[in-house]
């Protein structure tokens, strides 16, 4: 994803910015891709998981745990690790996390080829549901009275 788009993502983000911009946009915004979107969506996903911050009790702490276990044995198998390991990280669908000949006997697709196959299939197979018909009325009578007070001509 770049470091650029990240920083660009999460600085902002954390200084309490509601808004990001630039889902999409390559070439300092000249151009919009698709491919791109789809990996900007899921960084954004990232983002907001990282605002979401870190329980600091008790139970997430597990100071218990860490006096149980010591400094020699496995923390990854213990029931606490099971119980929270879900909850303490991201899952996204584009970042590829297998093991390098796993990756390559699936064919070793960049995040960039899963992220356009990812567009491709939305442009091609999503059904959006159709908005309800008080606010498609609502809707219209908005985009006529514009255009009725900027003089925009129907076609």
């Amino acid at each position: 994803m770049g470091h650029e788009k990240t920083l660009t993502a999460l600085l902002p983000a954390l200084a309490g910015a509601n808004v990001i911009y630039g889902l999409g946009n390559t070439e300092t915004g000249v151009t919009m891709d698709y491919g791109q979107m789809v990996m900007d969506n899921e960084l954004a996903e990232m983002v907001k998981f990282t605002l979401q911050g870190i329980p600091v009790n008790d139970e997430t702490l597990a100071v218990d745990v860490i006096h149980d276990i010591g400094h020699s044995k496995d923390y990854l198998s213990h029931d606490h690790t099971m119980a929270h390991m879900r909850t303490a990280q991201t899952y996204p669908d584009l970042i590829d996390r297998r093991i390098r000949d796993d990756w390559e006997a699936a064919g070793s697709k960049s995040i960039y080829e899963r992220s356009w196959e990812k567009a491709m299939d939305i442009l091609k197979n999503y059904k959006p549901e159709p908005l309800p018909d008080d606010v498609q009325k609502n809707l219209r009578s908005i985009v006529e009275e514009t255009e009725e007070e900027f003089g925009v001509r129907k076609r």
